[in-house]
């Protein structure tokens, strides 16, 4: 007849169980190559290597803030932390844990891997601006452009831009250039419009860029898509001084000649008529 075991023996298989379940966890790899992915605010945690009989889980740890656990029990090696970092000023660890099917219920703790530190305020990638128009008038060149939106929403639901975030942080600058030609200039405004002046007779090619002058590191962004203006240009703008000195030599050389060549005809013409009215020798 079997006896139920009794505090001690149970107090033993306790032990017993937790000490397999220890040794299970020793075994487990840990994420290497821990690295943040993150533009205009979205945030991309990766790591290797690929789980093989075993899950990750993510946890993101603020200075301040409460343990977020993200993607958890997956056999990816990447995850997207962002609602986890809604703080943009906030700096974050990263931890990777590594646990077995069950082992969100166990006693021992999981293997983890640590990541970097993380501030999304001053290490988010700025994203390509886009141009939203542009004029050449005169000898003035306008671009307005629009800020990138981040992942982060306002209470009613539209997404909030970088500039809605870095506020007067945020500046951009601006590129441009002669067309066909490699000396550029810039231009810089903490607004979303550029009023630079050109030759009125030039096209003009360029781009903008958005950074943040307070990081002390990555304080450029992406650049945007690079758009030329399109103003009818005439022969002496798309060839040069030259081209318009040739021209002229030819049309004074046209002008004399349409000038000289009718009275040396006509000089010609006398000539010709006085000799035939002299009388023939020896007549």
């Amino acid at each position: 007849m079997l006896r139920s075991a009794g505090p001690g023996q149970a107090l033993l298989l306790s032990a017993l169980l937790c000490r397999l379940a220890a040794a299970d966890y020793a075994a487990l790899p840990t994420a290497v190559n821990i690295t943040w992915s993150s533009i205009n605010f979205k945030t991309i945690l990766q790591w290797q290597p690929k789980p093989s009989g075993y899950f990750y889980t993510v946890e993101i740890h603020g200075q301040t803030s409460d343990i977020k656990k993200k993607c958890i029990l997956t056999t990816e090696t990447e995850c997207d932390v962002t609602d986890a970092l809604k703080d943009v000023k906030e700096t974050y660890v990263a931890h990777i844990l590594s646990v077995m099917p069950a082992g969100m219920d166990n006693f021992e703790e999981p293997p983890y891997a640590l990541s970097e530190k993380f501030t999304p305020y001053s290490q988010t990638v700025i994203g390509k601006p886009e141009i939203k128009n542009y004029t050449q008038k005169g000898s003035k060149l306008n671009v307005v452009i629009k800020d990138p939106l981040t992942p982060y929403t306002f209470p009613n639901g539209s997404f909030q831009s970088i500039r809605d975030i870095f506020q007067h942080d945020l500046e951009y600058k601006l590129y441009y250039w002669k067309d066909q030609s490699s000396g550029k200039k810039d231009a810089t405004t903490k607004s979303h419009t550029f009023e630079v002046s050109v030759e009125s007779t030039k096209n003009y090619c360029f781009y903008v860029q958005g950074f943040v002058p307070s990081r002390r590191e990555n304080r450029n962004g992406q650049t945007s898509v690079v758009h030329c203006t399109t103003g009818e240009r005439g022969i002496f703008d798309e060839y040069g001084a030259e081209v318009f000195i040739i021209i002229a030599v030819i049309a004074i050389a046209v002008i004399t000649l349409a000038i000289v060549l009718p009275v040396i005809l006509c000089k010609r013409k006398k000539a010709r008529a006085a000799r035939e009215k002299e009388p023939l020798n020896g007549v």
